[in-house]
This record gives C-alpha cells, sequence and structure tokens, in this order.
C-alpha cells in the first residue's frame, strides 16, 4: 500500500523552474475555498493567516483540504507562529514586513531543523503523520522541500531586496504592492509612479539574485508587465474575484462600478 506523505514538497522545484506559477491568497477560513481553487487550476494558494480568520485547527483543515486537492499550500504568517503552521504540514511560509537579509536568515533557521537551521523537533504533529514519518527522514524532507518567502513591503526592504533574495533557503521574494504603497505614502495606490519604480526596482533585484520574484497580479496584464522584470511567482485575491463574479451575477450579468457606500 501506497500512502501520500502529509507534506506537498513540490514548490521549490517549481519555484527554481523557470515557468511562471499562478496561485490565489485566500483569508477566508475556509477548506471549501482551498479545494475550489485547486479545482480551478491554480498551482498554489496563500492561506492568508496575516490578514483572514482562521484559527489553527482550521488552517490544519484547509492544509488537508489542499493535500487531498493537489494544490501547493503557503501559508502567510507571522514569524512566530512559523513553528506550529509548519508542524501542520505547510509548503511553505510567506511572511510579511522583511527588511534585512539578517531577518530572512532569522526566519530561514525559524523554518530549518538543526544543524541547517533551529526549528524545534517533534514527530507528533500532521506534518510527520502523527509519528508514522519521524526522525531523520522528517528532518531531510522538512529542510529540502518546505521554503520560506520573505515579503518586501517597505522602502527599506526595497533597497535591500537583492541582499535577502540571495540569503540560502530563500526561494522567492513577494513584494506586496499595497503595504509598500501605503509606507510610501501614495495610499492604496500602487500603481504611482514612484510605486511602481519601486516595485520594479524589488524585482529585478530578486530577479537578478537568482531566486524567484513575486508579485500580486490581478490579470494578465499585470503578470505580462512584472513579468518583464523577471516575476513568476503571481497571485490573485481569492475575495476579490467572489465579490466581482457576485456583483456581476446581481446585476444580471452586466459590469458595474461598485455601488455608493453609506456610513
Amino acid at each position: 500500500m501506497t500512502i501520500q506523505h502529509p507534506i506537498d514538497t513540490r514548490l521549490p522545484a517549481l519555484l527554481r523552474g523557470g515557468e511562471p506559477l499562478r496561485g490565489i491568497f485566500s483569508a477566508l477560513p475556509s477548506p471549501a475555498i482551498v479545494e475550489m481553487c485547486a479545482y480551478a487550476g491554480f498551482t498554489f494558494v496563500i492561506i492568508d493567516n496575516e490578514h483572514g480568520a482562521a484559527d489553527f485547527e482550521t488552517t490544519e483543515h484547509m492544509l488537508r483540504a489542499a493535500r487531498a486537492s493537489g494544490i501547493v499550500p503557503v501559508v502567510r504568517c507571522f514569524a512566530e507562529d512559523i513553528p506550529r503552521v509548519l508542524d501542520m504540514g505547510a509548503s511553505a511560509v510567506q511572511v510579511p514586513m522583511v527588511e534585512t537579509a539578517d531577518q530572512a536568515r532569522d526566519l530561514v533557521a525559524r523554518v530549518r531543523y538543526p544543524v541547517l537551521g533551529r526549528r524545534g523537533s517533534a514527530f507528533s504533529g500532521r506534518a510527520a503523520g502523527y509519528g508514522a514519518f519521524p526522525g531523520a527522514g522528517h528532518i531531510q524532507r522538512s529542510n529540502e522541500g518546505v521554503t520560506l518567502i520573505p515579503m518586501i513591503e517597505t522602502p527599506q526592504g526595497v533597497a535591500n531586496a537583492g541582499e535577502i533574495a540571495a540569503v540560502d533557503g530563500v526561494e522567492a521574494v513577494f513584494v506586496g504592492p499595497n503595504d509598500l504603497a501605503h509606507a510610501m505614502g501614495h495610499g492604496n495606490d500602487w500603481k504611482a509612479p514612484a510605486v511602481a519604480g519601486a516595485i520594479e526596482h524589488a524585482l529585478r533585484a530578486v530577479h537578478g539574485a537568482g531566486k524567484c520574484p513575486g508579485i500580486i497580479a490581478l490579470g494578465p496584464k499585470d503578470e505580462a508587465h512584472y513579468a518583464g522584470f523577471g516575476a513568476r511567482y503571481f497571485a490573485t485575491v481569492a475575495t476579490s474575484l467572489i465579490t466581482q463574479a457576485f456583483r456581476q451575477a446581481a446585476q444580471g450579468g452586466r459590469d458595474t462600478p461598485p455601488p455608493v457606500l453609506r456610513y
């Protein structure tokens, strides 16, 4: 009998492979949404535990849904949550607001087991099959098949993008355009020339370091634009797609402007 291991280890090779990867952020605490993203054809899903409402138990169920449906699960989380998320079986952690190479090195150490890092060792959780896959095999699989994706979202991060990307153990770096725009004083206008220039600089620096640049891409035009700077790890946003589809359906299939809000 062949048993599927709980950890999907495809992502590092995909990030090194040269082909564009399409994924989706989901802040909705729903295993069903994860399955729907898989069946729609996305390569990866980013379970958003920075802005989403999922608790740890729901996150683990979402990781189960990802493994069952064949989509690679990344979890966006804070540094302090990395040990628990990895013990649940995440394929990668995507950590917000990384500004320096030293920060990136610290995060890599949290992701990797000794001697490569300082991740705490326990084989009782889902990632190790609740003890079915313990010991050296689990450690090797995790160190080789689980990765870190730092997020650059500030001017300091942009300035240090190449150094962050060059850290051993970082396979991709994701530029968060909305937070970057806010940090640069442009509100949510990440198409402003100064912000667009900073995004281009960061993506080119990551690509120049030999790593995979990532960015939000809300359509083919965004993808083509950012691909020109080396980006290959593209993510859209589940709630935006769902809301747009609902709005269109509510208007009989017509494209209409957003409703006027009353406060």
